[in-house]
């Protein structure tokens, strides 16, 4: 007998589509015999069926502000006390100009929002307010700031009150942005012209909503940040005191 004749024949498995996978999710759910290979209790994990290893995505987007943060070049020094004060200056050195596609799809198929933690081969892992000040070096003692929603007229005398824009110009910039937002060049626009203006204060709140739209609440735009966390900075005296 030939080894040919030896070895077992190899049957194909048939092409398994995305939507095919996510509606197979939704029958095991409903048996509740949890998921293949997946969490055989779905109760905790209630969103399974929509996480990104069961449906089908868009390739991973990745986008790093380190160079818009260096754009600024060294800080005037007539503001780097106030930024200084605020706690937040380890984020202008936090961010990476390249990163790790494969090491953050990883991490983002692990991440589960029901329990906010990485379910890891060890076990899982979250993320802790000791992390933050071991990695970011942020405060994370202090008062709580909320952000309420705002109005477009609210962002217009908001703009106008905090950082001297009036008139047309924000107009067309909340046009141009869509909504609630500004974007991160024009912030280094704003942050240029009250510097040479002499208006301390006002280019530290341009740098410092610039500086936030590129770490913090970074968002999938990669060029907007929403005005409302202009608030924060209203009393620069005041900012460094928020957790």
């Amino acid at each position: 007998m030939s080894l040919k004749d030896q070895l077992a024949p190899v049957v194909e498995d048939d092409p398994v589509l995305a939507k095919d996978l996510h509606a197979h999710a939704a029958e095991t759910v409903h048996d509740a015999e949890g998921f293949p290979s997946g969490p055989c209790d779905p109760s905790v994990l209630t969103d399974y069926g929509d996480h990104v290893v069961i449906i089908e995505r868009p390739e991973l987007k990745l986008s790093s502000h380190g160079k818009k943060v260096q754009k600024f070049g060294r800080l005037a020094p007539e503001i780097e006390g106030l930024v200084a004060a605020t706690g937040l200056s380890p984020l202008i050195t936090c961010s990476v100009d390249t990163g790790d596609r494969g090491l953050i799809s990883a991490f983002m198929e692990r991440w589960h929002k029901e329990t906010s933690s990485f379910h890891l081969p060890v076990g899982e892992l979250t993320i802790t307010l000791d992390d933050v000040v071991s990695l970011l070096h942020l405060p994370i003692l202090g008062a709580f700031h909320s952000f309420e929603p705002l109005h477009i007229n609210e962002v217009v005398l908001m703009l106008g009150e905090l950082l001297e824009v009036f008139g047309e110009e924000v107009r067309a910039e909340i046009v141009q942005c869509h909504g609630a937002y500004v974007c991160l060049s024009w912030l280094r626009d704003i942050y240029q012209s009250r510097c040479e203006a002499g208006h301390w204060t006002v280019a530290a709140r341009a740098y410092l909503l610039h500086l936030l739209g590129c770490t913090l609440f970074a968002n999938k735009s990669a060029a907007h940040v929403h005005v409302v966390f202009l608030d924060a900075f209203r009393n620069l005296s005041q900012s460094g005191s928020y957790a």
